[in-house]
């Protein structure tokens, strides 16, 4: 029971903090006169992915890969089923309205690399700069596409700028530089205290129950880790801001995929399970494909898919808990 707690506690600091490090990184960016534009292509997404990245690096140095790189490829399956699912079970997700093909064929040729790269039996340094050299890329043609779009519509302002970034990052270009500090500190600290926590005490739930580390990577961490997005997804579906919900999930998985396995590796090399090779990445590839209607053939997500698509998380989770 106090492995549960901790983890729980270990869960709910680096929530804290990672929210924390972005308010401080963001608005110490504004203060210094970085355009918020670069902020938001940037720092809110590699902040908001700290967590994530926290927890992969601590497994990789523990010698728990399985965490590392359950982590990963469970939060990407939970951010389409379970943070797409549960929202369109209260409203319906106005996809039709979203033009965000661009990006999903960037996650899916992202998740083609992740597959190819898995296959080689260990994701290495060698394998991390190749899934960073295409995260810039996917960064490089985002900035592009933002400053084309704002040139056309003609929202080159700082405002305009500012009011892309989310409302939770209390973006403030006149921050006190004490507060910004304050961030900054919980931020840093936090994340390292919140990822020792998680992956110890998970590591002790694995052996005591006799599950792999695998397993709870998928399952616990990844859960865990997605709440963030899901609560973001579900305000956005109360708001009927589907954009919005779409948007946060193929970034997220992106992220994932390019930057948080990208940099572990550079901590030390990550074998992949055969359990992953044999069913949990095809699963992966599987749930992002189901994206398709919605993103090709502007269907919105209802709750009867809300229901199909939690449904099919539930199926996922019995598959590998059993």
């Amino acid at each position: 029971m106090t492995a549960w707690l901790l983890s729980g506690l270990g869960l709910f600091i680096l929530l804290l903090a990672g929210d924390a490090l972005v308010r401080g990184a963001v608005n110490l960016s504004l203060r210094l006169g970085v355009p918020a534009l670069i902020v938001s292509l940037t720092i809110v997404a590699f902040g908001t992915s700290a967590p994530e990245l926290l927890i992969s690096i601590k497994a990789v140095q523990e010698n728990a890969p399985g965490i590392a790189l359950g982590n990963v490829v469970g939060s990407n399956t939970a951010n389409i089923l379970l943070v797409l699912g549960v929202p369109a079970l209260l409203a319906t997700l106005h996809t039709s309205e979203c033009n965000s093909r661009r990006n999903y064929v960037f996650m899916l040729l992202a998740s083609l690399l992740f597959i190819g790269l898995a296959f080689c039996g260990t994701f290495t340094w060698v394998s991390g700069l190749i899934l960073l050299a295409a995260l810039s890329l996917v960064l490089f043609n985002a900035f592009r596409q933002a400053r084309a779009h704002r040139k056309l519509c003609g929202k080159a302002d700082e405002d305009d700028d500012l009011e892309e970034l989310d409302g939770l990052e209390d973006a403030d270009p006149d921050m006190p530089y004490w507060r910004i500090g304050i961030y900054l500190v919980l931020g840093l600290i936090g994340l390292p205290m919140g990822a020792h926590l998680l992956v110890d005490n998970a590591t002790i739930i694995a052996r005591t129950y006799g599950v792999s580390e695998t397993v709870i990577g998928l399952t616990l961490v990844a859960i865990g880790t997605s709440l963030p997005e899901l609560a973001t997804t579900v305000m956005a579906a109360l708001r009927r801001q589907a954009d919005v919900a779409l948007g946060n999930v193929i970034g997220s998985n992106m992220f994932n995929l390019l930057a948080i396995v990208g940099i572990a590796t550079l901590v030390g090399p990550i074998p992949v399970d055969p359990e992953f090779l044999e069913f949990d990445l095809w699963v992966m590839l599987g749930a992002s494909l189901l994206l398709i209607p919605f993103v090709f053939f502007k269907r919105d997500i209802t709750r009867t898919w809300g229901v199909a698509l939690t449904l099919l998380y539930a199926v996922y989770l019995i598959a590998v808990l059993v």
